[in-house]
């Protein structure tokens, strides 16, 4: 049986855990080289060897997309292991929640830093390696559609209380997206958004002990307290918080070559929840 993404190049960044990882997973599954990006080494390369350990094929590339020239080095690396790519999936981020009385520069600085900027940065580098053969296809009069997937969330669609930071960064990300759809459709690329609802994962981890991870310096919380989480499975039509493996297939639909005549979308995978 056929495998629907064969030999495509897929830059996925944030994929050493969670939904980046599950997606990784996926598309490797389907054929795809997967280049790994993790802000740490360890969750890269164990990713790496699972994809490997399958029968495909993968390489990381460490390091955080808010760093000055990571797009541009990232996507060479993918070229100089695997040639042209073909798909890019800005997953990478996290959240630094505060009200807005409380809020510092320094928190609306980081969310914008990394779910605003380096998706700008990623989709202009990507871009600009897929355009020499996109030109080239287009004067043989061959069609290749290559796809960007930029990751937003519902509470840039609704808004959530406490994120004046990311649902300000995530709602511009579908501005970007529609934009960027209109910009590249000459390239055969196809730019979409996936807005995620509640999602498991170790940010979103039910919990009533505080819990903190740092991510580029910055000491973030982490988890939902049981009552806030029992609150949002009531909110779900569907019942229940998504898996990352059910948030990976909704990404993967716009991999896909069925949604070749999609393009400058938001897709909520929320299990219904508009909060």
């Amino acid at each position: 049986m056929s495998k629907n993404l064969q030999n495509k190049v897929a830059l996925i960044t944030g994929s050493g855990r969670g939904i980046g990882k599950a997606l990784a997973l996926k598309l490797a599954s389907e054929g795809a080289k997967i280049v790994i990006n993790d802000l740490d080494e360890a969750p890269a390369q164990e990713t790496v060897s699972e994809i490997k350990a399958a029968g495909g094929e993968a390489i990381s590339f460490v390091g955080s997309v808010t760093a000055k020239g990571f797009a541009e080095n990232y996507m060479a690396a993918a070229i100089e292991a695997f040639g042209t790519p073909d798909i890019l999936v800005n997953n990478a981020g996290y959240t630094w929640d505060s009200l807005l009385h409380k809020a510092e520069d320094e928190q609306f600085d980081a969310m914008y830093d990394i779910h605003l900027k380096a998706p700008f940065q990623l989709n202009r580098a990507f871009t600009k390696a897929v355009t020499p053969a996109a030109k080239n296809e287009a004067e043989a009069g061959i069609e290749v559609f290559r796809k960007i997937i930029n990751i937003s969330s519902i509470a840039g669609e609704y808004g959530n209380i406490g994120q004046v930071n990311y649902s300000s960064m995530k709602s511009a990300l579908n501005g970007m997206t529609k934009t960027l759809s209109k910009e590249l459709g000459r390239l055969k690329i196809n730019v979409n958004c996936v807005a995620f609802g509640v999602v498991e994962t170790r940010l979103t981890q039910v919990t009533d002990v505080k819990k903190t991870i740092v991510v580029d310096g910055n000491e973030v919380g982490v988890g939902i307290p049981e009552k806030v989480s029992a609150g949002f499975a009531r909110m779900i039509p569907l019942g229940r918080s998504g898996t990352a493996e059910e948030a990976a297939n909704g990404i993967y639909l716009f991999c896909t070559p069925e949604s070749n005549y999609i393009s400058g979308q938001t897709v909520v995978v929320g299990g219904g929840l508009r909060m």
